[in-house]
């Protein structure tokens, strides 16, 4: 089995979203996590302006976009504090345990309970997460506060995939969905009395890849993606945002290679693996992947 076009486009959103950790982490220093939220989706959606607003169905999908905002509001909201207490490898790892929430939501929420297959790959995909980051050897309060990601990362992809199934309109989807989210994370900034000032022009340039590339490029991505691809396999290969996160930090961001955490990596493609091959069944056929419907 080769993959899909859909397939590498998720691959890619995985390597783009791995390379943010560890520079969310450094531009924190100048400027405030609240506002940064905020700079880097008013930002996207800027830039999706022209398109969005030219098209005739410029009105739909504000009720989806109010939801999907909302989730991912707090999906980076708490991240990016989180990261702002924590290290970027303990953020990776808790925000990875929405590998498990994606089949629990699926269970308590469409009532589509996982394959025992799939359960498994879950786990072996945490478990990869967890050699690869070394766990959570002392929580504090941004570990707590990033668990908030992983529920509401787990939240927003399985939204997302009712709402692209649907003949959605994507350009329109995501613009609404990132002024929004903006608009709440400046809203919440000014209520809050968070510094709205941006003190480095690192940080500033960080903001601008942010809102370039891992939110306008890969957040399309992955709603086009979504339109074909079931969400627990979405669930795994975005399992992979870690494993690049790592690649990352060895070679742009210095940090020395450790075996153990290439055996976490290997762990992780080892689940996709199991995922893709749960689709054979020699003796019954086809298996049907789980769907919300």
């Amino acid at each position: 089995m080769f993959p899909s076009w859909a397939d590498l486009v998720l691959v890619s959103c995985a390597v783009v979203w791995g390379a943010t950790f560890f520079l969310v982490k450094d531009a924190l220093a100048g400027v405030d996590a609240v506002a940064m939220v905020s700079y880097r989706f008013l930002l996207s959606a800027l830039l999706l302006a022209p398109w969005a607003l030219s098209r005739p169905s410029r009105g739909r999908h504000l009720k989806e976009s109010a939801l999907l905002s909302v989730l991912l509001f707090l999906l980076y909201a708490s991240q990016t504090v989180g990261l702002g207490f924590t290290t970027a490898s303990n953020s990776a790892f808790i925000t990875g345990l929405f590998v498990i929430f994606v089949p629990l939501f699926l269970m308590i929420f469409f009532g589509a309970p996982p394959t025992r297959l799939q359960w498994v790959c879950s786990a072996l995909a945490l478990g990869g997460l967890w050699l690869l980051t070394g766990g959570v050897r002392a929580a504090n309060f941004g570990d707590a506060i990033t668990l908030i990601a992983a529920a509401t990362y787990a939240g927003h992809l399985l939204a997302t995939d009712r709402i692209v199934r649907a003949d959605a309109d994507l350009v329109v989807l995501a613009f609404h969905q990132f002024w929004m989210t903006g608009l709440l994370a400046g809203l919440c900034a000014l209520a809050s009395g968070r510094p709205l000032a941006v003190g480095s022009a690192s940080s500033a340039g960080t903001i601008v890849f942010l809102a370039v590339v891992p939110t306008t490029a890969a957040f399309f991505g992955q709603m086009w993606a979504q339109k074909t691809v079931p969400p627990v396999k979405v669930s795994l290969v975005f399992a992979l945002e870690p494993v690049f996160g790592a690649i990352f930090a060895w070679t742009l961001g210095g940090e020395p290679f450790e075996p153990r955490r290439a055996a976490g990596g290997a762990l992780i493609v080892a689940a996709m693996m199991a995922e893709q091959v749960s689709k054979l069944d020699l003796r019954r056929g086809r298996r049907k992947e789980i769907l919300p419907t």
